[in-house]
């Protein structure tokens, strides 16, 4: 029980006194160093918003993690191949698993409605900062199918667990207009700041775009990479303008909800909820465009 219950340990936890210390640091080079126009900065409610979201998400993921670790020891001891952690390549297969699988996820949160519904949490900030990286949502549920892929592909349950930490971890440090580019082999393989901001964007041509966590490369491959050009607009398309916890962290579960009792046929209701966001019947669309 007790080698159990280590495995739970997040390394994401021991990482918080590091993430308040980068927080105070930009704070510090923003509003007394100074900085340029294109920088927002912070604001205190947008920050107070972000970090409070972030404090309930660590101890509900605290919680899913334990379930997480039991179903992923399930499946794991079904998986054909089981991988011994003390081998090298086994982390990097992890490594590597848990990179293409979060840019899956993550491409899929963006496009399934009832995915967005969560995900859209941490992109509800006006502001990007490293508090904009604390803004995470409450319903981590719908990774366990994901990851579990990983289990069954032989990987130990707690070094899932662990690279999903290290990928969040990692994440944090992109969230930041202080640093520009980076080298540019650099830039070519790995996610950065510029390539994050595109991430965060609302502007049409930043929409959809830069899904990789650690690698950019997944982008690369798969079609879904765009440079920064022009500075971002950050936000939702349709800002919720509250800061409000409980708004920012269920208001498009109540969208979707809305559009179901309008619904006309199963058709409809499918498309409401595992349509991409702001996915409309083809004759409200066409209703839409005419006026």
């Amino acid at each position: 029980m007790a080698e159990f219950l280590a495995h739970l340990r997040d390394p994401v936890l021991f990482a918080v006194p590091v993430f308040l210390l980068f927080v105070t640091i930009e704070i510090v080079a923003v509003h007394v160093l100074g900085h340029d126009d294109d920088v927002i900065g912070y604001s205190p409610a947008d920050t107070r918003t972000s970090m409070l979201m972030g404090t309930v998400a660590v101890g509900v993921n605290a919680l899913f993690r334990l379930v997480m670790l039991v179903v992923f020891a399930a499946l794991f001891e079904l998986a054909p191949v089981q991988l011994d952690p003390r081998d090298w390549w086994t982390w990097v297969l992890m490594l590597l698993g848990q990179e293409l699988v979060f840019y899956a996820y993550h491409r899929a949160s963006h496009r399934v409605r009832l995915l967005w519904a969560g995900h859209q949490v941490h992109h509800s900030s006006e502001h990007y900062n490293f508090s904009t990286a604390l803004r995470q949502k409450w319903t981590p549920y719908f990774q366990l199918p994901f990851w579990s892929v990983l289990a069954l592909c032989g990987i130990p349950p707690w070094m899932i667990l662990t690279g999903l930490s290290i990928d969040l971890v990692y994440q944090f440090f992109v969230h930041t207009e202080k640093i520009g580019k980076l080298p540019r082999w650099f830039e070519y393989v790995f996610n950065t700041p510029s390539h994050h901001r595109v991430h965060h964007g609302s502007d049409a041509e930043y929409l959809d775009a830069n899904y990789g966590g650690i690698f950019i490369v997944w982008d690369r491959l798969f079609g879904s990479f765009v440079p920064e050009g022009k500075r971002p607009t950050y936000g939702l398309t349709k800002n919720i303008a509250t800061y409000n916890l409980l708004k920012v962290g269920f208001h498009e579960y109540g969208s979707i909800l809305r559009d179901l009792r309008g619904a006309r046929n199963w058709r409809e209701r499918t498309g409401f909820v595992l349509g991409p966001p702001g996915w409309q019947p083809a004759g409200t669309r066409a209703l839409a465009n005419a006026e």
